[in-house]
């Protein structure tokens, strides 16, 4: 059945998916509304800022929660979607899936997970001759959206992305070309493409110059909003940080 934007829109209006355990009802809702699943995004993620010896265990539990086990529950609905006409399982790691992001460790650790998980559900796919259910891990460096002023914030400064980011619509190209034509994996932005090489091949190199990204991540004022939405869904509707962060001065 061909994408429409009314039946698109009618789908989101049903609501956020905000805990694992809301993936099967999504399933059953776009399989009915669309009459299949073609491609299944697992793209939900939270983070919070500071040094790991500040992260509550509570909050880094929320985090797995959603990035890693929500992108497990997610993969674990849909393949029995995709198994019907075959289709494609798209998973949204990180740079920081290879890399690492100092001040978001325990998001670093998620998404390294994420890439642990999604190579091996390949592999055993492969194995098990389910060659028309492509699994593509997508790993993009920072994104122009919210992100920061969502994150949890332990530090005495209001967070931010280093430069240079990508435009959400680069991130969302790359998905779509990775449901059309099937990619193992596929890093977003040269920035991923050269932190996540330099960490395979000069990692001692790659701790150091991740020192220099400590600062970068620290805005000149202030934390606006340090709960952020690790625990409730945000009600901005920004797709952009740059955006969100105008919106948040004026």
């Amino acid at each position: 059945m061909p994408w429409t934007r009314p039946e698109s829109s009618q789908f989101r209006a049903k609501g956020r998916l905000t805990a694992p355990t809301d993936a099967l009802p999504a399933a059953i809702d776009g399989a009915r509304l669309f009459g299949r699943i073609d491609t299944w995004v697992n793209n939900a993620a939270v983070s919070a800022y500071g040094r790991l010896e500040q992260i509550s265990d509570g909050d880094a539990r929320r985090i797995f929660d959603v990035n890693f086990w929500g992108t497990v529950k997610g993969s674990l609905v849909a393949l029995p979607f995709l198994r019907r006409q075959g289709g494609a399982l798209i998973n949204v790691g990180s740079e920081a899936s290879e890399a690492s992001a100092p001040l978001q460790g325990i998001y670093t650790a998620s998404k390294h997970a994420v890439k642990g998980y999604t190579d091996t559900l390949r592999i055993e796919l492969l194995e098990a001759k389910e060659e028309d259910i492509s699994i593509t891990l997508i790993q993009p460096t920072a994104v122009d959206t919210p992100f920061p002023q969502h994150a949890r914030n332990y530090m005495a400064e209001e967070p931010k992305l280093p430069s240079p980011q990508l435009d959400p619509e680069d991130v969302a190209e790359a998905i779509l070309k990775a449901a059309e034509h099937p990619q193992r994996d596929v890093k977003a932005g040269g920035t991923a493409v050269l932190k996540t090489t330099m960490a395979k091949v000069a990692p001692s190199l790659a701790d150091k110059l991740g020192t220099k990204v400590v600062d970068q991540q620290k805005a000149d004022e202030p934390p606006r909003d340090p709960d952020g939405t690790l625990y409730k869904a945000g009600e901005s509707g920004q797709t952009r940080g740059s955006a969100a962060r105008a919106q948040g001065a004026a």
